[in-house]
């Protein structure tokens, strides 16, 4: 395996985890859990998820041939008008996972060292990749806080929970 293929394998495992770990958060919750707000200025999963959403579809549609600011993206609605309903919102959530995961599957050696436009600065195919790594995965740590919150003691850890650590590693070890 050469290095754009390990490069490429390991960004789409590492996506595929945050994902999964949207996907775990989202589980837990009601369809009030993901408009709740925990003050008036925050961002509700709802809208976080919108964003992201947004944010993907722009980057990832015609990811080697146009600049990932779609000029039929509207960011700031993507915070003001939040999904209604968790249907709603897991619809989306999959239609901008499966726009990123076709568009990373059309990245071959042959393209590998087309630049990448966002919002018309060049950016490698590595440079792009990490910054939308980068971008989704601070949301769903945002997402995982917020419903982690919004739960309580409710909540099911999604790794290692609280004093849980040295069970972990005698698992890992095999000791």
């Amino acid at each position: 395996m050469n290095y754009q293929e390990h490069f490429l394998n390991s960004a789409i495992s590492e996506f595929r985890k945050y994902k999964g770990m949207g996907d775990k958060t989202f589980a837990q919750l009601s369809d009030n859990d993901f408009l709740w707000l925990p003050s008036e200025n925050s961002n509700s999963i709802s809208l976080i998820v919108k964003h992201m959403v947004g944010n993907m579809l722009s980057r990832w549609t015609n990811f080697l041939t146009e600049d990932g600011e779609k000029s039929w993206r509207n960011r700031e609605i993507e915070f003001e008008v939040p999904y209604t309903t968790k249907s709603e919102m897991l619809t989306a959530w999959e239609a901008g996972w499966q726009c990123l995961f076709n568009a990373l599957d059309s990245v071959s050696p042959e393209n590998f060292d087309h630049p990448i436009k966002i919002r018309n600065e060049n950016h490698s195919i590595v440079e792009a990749i990490h910054r939308q790594l980068a971008h989704y995965s601070a949301h769903i740590g945002q997402m995982v806080l917020l419903a982690k919150i919004r739960k309580g003691e409710k909540w099911i850890s999604l790794s290692i929970p609280k004093g849980g650590s040295e069970q972990f590693n005698r698992t890992m070890f095999n000791n």
